[in-house]
């Protein structure tokens, strides 16, 4: 009997595909019987490479109670992974890996009223999987949604999936209620055009948010996005007297640390 390795990634069939541009586009994998998952966790994902697996870090866009697994993902021309998992096809095999982890979860927040999601680019995909969790609406007053990026077009798929999550059967009512869509762009004319970091340092950002600039008393921030982003956003907050959660001890802020994008 041959030796099965339990931790191997499982084979997934590629079940939706849309490319948004030419740099973003987004798919949906089957979801293998007994795969758990808490909103906002990421998981190993790749291709078979000619002598082992190629794998890298996504998180998971879809919701923990979804039947499908949904990820966002860039295209690198010369990137050993996404030169080729761009071309995916409804119907290809996606290698999927067995144990998700991650720090942009509820469980590594305080309690609090505003619920701040800073991100940029394919950023936004963790918090894709967390506006429709029933659980954040528990939890917060307000949630708002903050996506950044360099151009309107690459804005798209944050606008797809607040509209989804509006119209979600089992969220949509608190999402409709309680959920804020803040978009902006680095480049060319849009109606709040800078980056996340100046945003908040000019208070032009609380200009669209109700109860005004940042509380680490009841706002709890989660932040995915570039390395820089991070560190940047980090710094910005944590001057402001945020604390930095995790699992094991929950605090005011979070920010994923494996992901790049």
């Amino acid at each position: 009997m041959p030796n099965v390795n339990p931790n191997a990634p499982t084979s997934e069939t590629v079940l939706s595909v849309r490319h948004y541009t030419d740099d973003l586009f987004a798919f949906s994998l089957s979801r293998p019987s007994g795969f758990r998952f808490r909103s906002g966790e990421f998981i190993m994902l790749g291709l078979q490479g000619e002598k082992k697996p190629l794998l890298r870090a996504y998180s998971v866009a879809s919701p923990a109670w979804d039947d499908k697994l949904d990820f966002y993902s860039i295209k690198v021309s010369d990137g050993p992974l996404t030169s080729r998992l761009q071309n995916i096809a409804i119907g290809d095999e996606v290698l999927l890996g067995r144990k998700p982890v991650g720090t942009l979860v509820l469980d590594a927040l305080l309690p609090g009223k505003r619920l701040f999601m800073l991100s940029t680019g394919t950023g936004v995909a963790p918090f894709a999987s967390l506006i429709r969790d029933l659980d954040v609406y528990a939890n917060f007053d307000q949630v708002i949604l903050i996506h950044t990026c360099r151009q309107a077009a690459e804005l798209a798929y944050g606008f797809d999936l607040v509209d989804t999550a509006k119209n979600d059967p089992l969220v949509g009512e608190e999402a409709a209620a309680k959920l804020n869509h803040i978009t902006s762009v680095t480049r060319g004319n849009y109606p709040l055009q800078d980056r996340i970091t100046t945003l908040i340092e000019t208070g032009a950002l609380f200009e669209h948010v109700g109860g005004g600039s940042f509380d680490p008393a009841s706002d709890r921030v989660m932040i995915c996005g570039s390395k820089a982003m991070t560190q940047d956003l980090k710094a910005l907050v944590e001057a402001q007297g945020f604390k930095e959660g995790s699992n094991s001890s929950p605090a005011d802020f979070v920010i994923e640390k494996s992901f790049v994008g």
